[in-house]
C-alpha cells in the first residue's frame, strides 16, 4: 500500500477502524491520548508516536476520531497537533462528530499549510466499527474523496461523497436527528403498550412486520424490552450529537422542533447519570415520565 496512515483517538470506535486499515496491509502510525491504548495495534504491527504533530509527520492521510469539537481542534490545532506536523499535497479526515463551522475552520487552517481536509464522520456504532460496515459521510473535494476511498472502503460500507467541506457534518446531523426521533418513537410505543397491559415484546414483533419497521426498532427495540444499556454508543456522546444537531438548526434558521424535544430528553438522561449507558436508554426517561420501569 504506497500511502502511510496515521490515526488519532483509538477508543471504542477508533480502535477498531484503526485495525481494519492495518489489517489491509496499509503502514499505520498511531497515537492516543492514553498511551495504553496503543498497545494491542503496535503489537500487530503498528508504529506508535508520541504527538498528533508526529503522526502527521509521518503519515499521507491523517485519520482523527475523538469525542467532541474540542478534542478535534486540540489535536489537529493545538500546540502539538497535526497542522504543525502536516506536509503539502497530505490529507487530514476527521472521523469525528463536530460542528460543521469547526471543520470549515480546521479545513481552511489547513489549507494555509497546504494540506487538504475531508469531514468524514460515520454512523453504524460500535458493531459497524467492529465489523467494518459503517456508514461514511463525506465532505471536502471530490478528488481528495478519490484519494482516501480505498482507506475508507476498509472502515465502512455505505460511503458518500455529499458536498464542500462541512457537508459530511450536516449529514451526520441530520442522520442524528432522524435516529433520536426514531429512538423516542420506539420508546413511546412500548412504554404505552406497557401501560395498556399488552406485552411490548409482542407489540414490537408485530410492527417489525408492517411500516414502523426500522432498524432502530429491530436492535434498540430489543435493548429495551431487555433492559440492556450496556454501551454501545454512550448517552454523553450522543447528548452531545444533539447539541450539534440543534446549533446547526440554528445557523440556518431551521426550527427543529422535534429534534430539540429530543435533544431535552437527554439532558434529562444525563440529569439523572445515564451518561455512560447506551443511548436507548432514553426508553428509560420515556418509562419514568410514564410513570413505569423501563
Amino acid at each position: 500500500m504506497g500511502e502511510r496512515i496515521g490515526f488519532i483517538g483509538l477508543g471504542i470506535m477508533g480502535r477498531p477502524m484503526a485495525g481494519h486499515v492495518l489489517d489491509a496491509g496499509f503502514t499505520v502510525t498511531v497515537w492516543n491520548r492514553t498511551r495504553s491504548k496503543t498497545t494491542p495495534l503496535v503489537e500487530r504491527g503498528a508504529a506508535a508516536a508520541a504527538s498528533p504533530r508526529e503522526v502527521a509527520a509521518a503519515s499521507d492521510i491523517t485519520i482523527t476520531m475523538v469525542a467532541d469539537t474540542p478534542d478535534v481542534l486540540d489535536v489537529i490545532l493545538g500546540p502539538q497537533g497535526v497542522a504543525h506536523g502536516v506536509r503539502p499535497g497530505s490529507v487530514v479526515v476527521d472521523m469525528s462528530t463536530i460542528s460543521p463551522a469547526a471543520t470549515r475552520e480546521v479545513a481552511r487552517r489547513l489549507a494555509e499549510r497546504g494540506a487538504e481536509m475531508l469531514d468524514a464522520p460515520v454512523s453504524g456504532g460500535e458493531k459497524g466499527a467492529i465489523d467494518g460496515t459503517l456508514s461514511i459521510m463525506v465532505g471536502g473535494k471530490p478528488e481528495v474523496f478519490e484519494r482516501v476511498l480505498p482507506v475508507f472502503q476498509k472502515m465502512g460500507r455505505q460511503i458518500v461523497h455529499l458536498g464542500e467541506s462541512g457537508a459530511g457534518q450536516v449529514t451526520k446531523a441530520c442522520n442524528q436527528l432522524v435516529l433520536s426521533l426514531t429512538l423516542l418513537g420506539v420508546a413511546e410505543a412500548l412504554t404505552l403498550a406497557r401501560k395498556a397491559g399488552v406485552d411490548p415484546a409482542k407489540v414490537r414483533a408485530a410492527l417489525l412486520g408492517g411500516f414502523a419497521q426500522s432498524r432502530v426498532l429491530e436492535l434498540h427495540g430489543q435493548r429495551m424490552l431487555d433492559r440492556n444499556f450496556a454501551p454501545g454508543f454512550r448517552t454523553r456522546l450522543y447528548h452531545k450529537d444533539m447539541g450539534i444537531v440543534t446549533e446547526t438548526g440554528r445557523s440556518v434558521g431551521m426550527p427543529l422542533l422535534g429534534g430539540s424535544l429530543a435533544a431535552q430528553l437527554y439532558q434529562v438522561a444525563m440529569n439523572q447519570g445515564l451518561g455512560e449507558m447506551d443511548y436507548s436508554v432514553l426508553a428509560r426517561v420515556v418509562a419514568g415520565l410514564g410513570g413505569t420501569e423501563s
